[in-house]
């Protein structure tokens, strides 16, 4: 659950922190008024915590450029900061996805999520000791977090097509102005 994309909430956290509150407003606004909608007070909070925690890899500057950005800009930035915030996925991004656009391939296939996750548990003590089955999961999680940024269709069978995204130029300046050029090049398939 905690590797949901949660777009809106992250939309509405930034909206809430650019008007003003800190997050401790806002943590105290989701445990009295459940401002995420969330099922459970369990839930709430996860979602508070990992959407707070993306929010904070990136700097606040980012909130007025976010906020007058479109959606799909706005989805984007929330990939961004789920990137940033875990380096296992942004890995699978960069070594998986990026190369895939540099080569001219538009297919993910879970073949291609398998070997990414066997290299990466030759490599990680912690990965290695992961489940097949956590693995699994892992991997439909990027893979929901990619469709719902927009960078690969809906297709629900073992391949996927990879939609190279057009960033705008305001997210990829505020990218490259505050260190995040790596970035760029892992969500556009350049070297």
């Amino acid at each position: 659950m905690k590797f949901s994309f949660w777009f809106v909430e992250f939309r509405k956290t930034v909206q809430l922190l650019a008007e003003g509150k800190s997050f401790s407003d806002i943590k105290l606004l989701n445990e009295q008024e459940n401002i995420y909608s969330a099922s459970t007070k369990a839930r709430a909070q996860m979602i508070y915590s990992t959407v707070t925690a993306r929010i904070k890899m990136l700097d606040p500057s980012f909130y007025p450029v976010f906020l007058s950005s479109d959606i799909a800009t706005q989805k984007m930035f929330a990939l961004v900061a789920a990137l940033a915030h875990d380096t296992l996925f942004f890995d699978f991004v960069y070594e998986v996805v990026r190369e895939k656009m540099i080569l001219g391939v538009d297919e993910l296939t879970d073949v291609d999520i398998r070997v990414f996750f066997k290299d990466k548990q030759a490599q990680s003590e912690k990965v290695a000791a992961f489940q097949d089955y956590t693995l699994h999961r892992l991997g439909a999680a990027y893979k929901t977090q990619l469709y719902e940024a927009g960078m690969l269709d809906g297709n629900k069978g073992s391949s996927r097509k990879i939609l190279r995204p057009i960033l705008d130029i305001a997210l990829e300046r505020w990218l490259q102005d505050n260190g995040y050029a790596i970035m760029v090049n892992a969500l556009t398939g350049v070297r």
